[in-house]
């Protein structure tokens, strides 16, 4: 998908408006939009606290316990970073918003210290 995806200068685009994500983090929050869609019944607009959440979720399914360490090599700290590489695509037109949508809907969706680290399946059982 990178290569068809990012082609004729779209990362270069995106680096100018907004450069502290790496190209996998847009790529990554792409994935996460189809992993949302995919676990609804019916396709629909979904807010950014989905988007965070399923972005927390498809995280800890491709990358378990290095989940949080991945995210914050790309640049990804908190569930603001994701509103901002969304609205990134938004302001690109590279995904469509709602006049409703904003960037406060990413704020403190989870924590990732909590969900990559203390909310570990395995940890409770060592607990």
């Amino acid at each position: 998908m990178s290569e068809l995806a990012f082609r004729d200068g779209i990362m270069d685009r995106i680096r100018v408006r907004e450069p502290r994500f790496d190209e996998r983090a847009y790529l990554f929050v792409l994935g996460a939009l189809e992993y949302c869609q995919q676990r609804l019944p019916e396709r629909r607009h979904i807010s950014g606290r989905e988007l965070a959440l399923s972005c927390r979720d498809l995280a800890l399914d491709r990358f378990g316990v290095m989940a949080g360490m991945v995210l914050e090599h790309w640049g990804v700290r908190c569930s603001s970073d994701i509103g901002d590489i969304v609205f990134t695509l938004v302001d690109l037109e590279l995904l469509m918003s709602q006049a409703t949508d904003t960037r406060d809907e990413f704020a403190d969706v989870f924590s990732f210290s909590q969900a990559f680290e203390r909310d570990y399946p395995w940890c409770a059982q060592f607990a």
